[in-house]
């Protein structure tokens, strides 16, 4: 049983300026500008701080990295920048509930009760299960993830890739250090990965590609043994002997938390461009589990900036109209 320790600066008896729920590219940078801003500043997730970026290999179009920077480096220059500015961060633990329709926002966790004015949801996006057979039977028993966590565990072992967008490429060039060979599966014919992710994954010498395939059934025996494989094209079933299967197929968001929340038809939560305000006042969405076009963490950090600003700002008025009513 996990034992969770609350840290020194963080208490469960005062009222926050703001919540930020969500410590990745986003949450860290609107704890940056907020905490700059003087606001008391907590930031909470249930997941190790720096998101999914912090489980990428090389990041090499964010700027001022010309020669690339790591996913782990960059999330942690983000958190020491905002706990310079007096941020508290907790991280590893799981929110309970949430009630934003207040005038005091309230998060309930594993390690009590935290009160805010004002909430920023950039709770990002996770790895979807596709729902084949032998997917749930085996998670954790060669079915992974995510590459930064479980490579090693799979050193000089044969595994298969689902998924051939940026992600699912990334984490592959992850476990080409690590792995004897891997089936990427699920290449689309129209390719949405960058043009440059795409050439350094076609001159690997261990990686075959299985263009327009689909994965069908994982099976094993107590651990993962192999894989069956469609063709879409011409409906031949492969079987593939591997040691191991990580799935990259799509992303959803972190959303279901906030049943208050105006989402679109993919649950990415939606907000009025301006200011990052979604239906519910005191309410901001900054990062990768907002409704937009594009996700990078370039993007995250701009919502994350401008979610803080708009926080700021509502602050403000809050306190105007407290003096007015005085």
């Amino acid at each position: 049983m996990i034992e969770f320790v609350m840290p020194k600066a963080v208490k469960t008896d005062v009222l926050y300026d703001v919540i930020i729920l969500g410590a990745g590219p986003a949450g860290l940078t609107a704890a940056i500008y907020a905490s700059r801003s003087l606001l008391k500043t907590l930031v909470i997730d249930s997941a190790p701080a720096g998101g999914l970026a912090s489980t990428t290999e090389v990041i090499e179009n964010y700027p001022g990295f010309p020669n690339g920077v790591t996913g782990p480096q960059l999330m942690a220059a983000f958190r020491q920048q905002a706990e310079k500015f007096q941020a508290e961060i907790i991280e590893m633990i799981p929110i309970n509930s949430v009630n934003l329709s207040g005038r005091e926002k309230i998060v309930t966790t594993d390690l009590g009760t935290f009160r805010s004015k004002a909430i920023i949801i950039a709770s990002g996006r996770r790895y979807k299960e596709i729902g084949v057979k032998g997917e749930d039977e085996y998670k954790g028993k060669g079915v992974s993830y995510c590459a930064t966590c479980d490579a090693p565990l799979f050193r000089g072992k044969d595994v298969v890739v689902v998924g051939g967008g940026s992600s699912g490429i990334q984490e592959t060039l992850r476990l080409l250090k690590f792995v004897n060979s891997v089936v990427l599966v699920g290449f689309p014919p129209h390719q949405t990965a960058g043009p440059a992710l795409l050439a350094r994954i076609k001159e690997q010498k261990n990686i075959t590609l299985l263009l327009h395939h689909r994965l069908l059934e994982i099976y094993g025996e107590r651990t993962v043994r192999g894989v069956k494989i469609e063709d879409l094209e011409t409906g031949e079933v492969r079987d593939i002997r591997v040691d191991g299967v990580f799935i990259f197929a799509s992303l959803t968001p972190n959303s279901e938390l906030f049943e208050e929340i105006e989402k679109d038809r993919n649950g990415f939560i939606l907000a009025e461009d301006r200011t990052l305000k979604t239906n519910l006042p005191g309410v901001y969405v900054a990062g990768d589990v907002r409704s937009k076009i594009l996700r990078q963490i370039a993007t995250a950090v701009g919502d994350g900036a401008l979610a803080a600003h708009a926080v700021k700002q509502y602050l403000h008025e809050l306190e105007k109209e407290k003096t007015d009513n005085s």
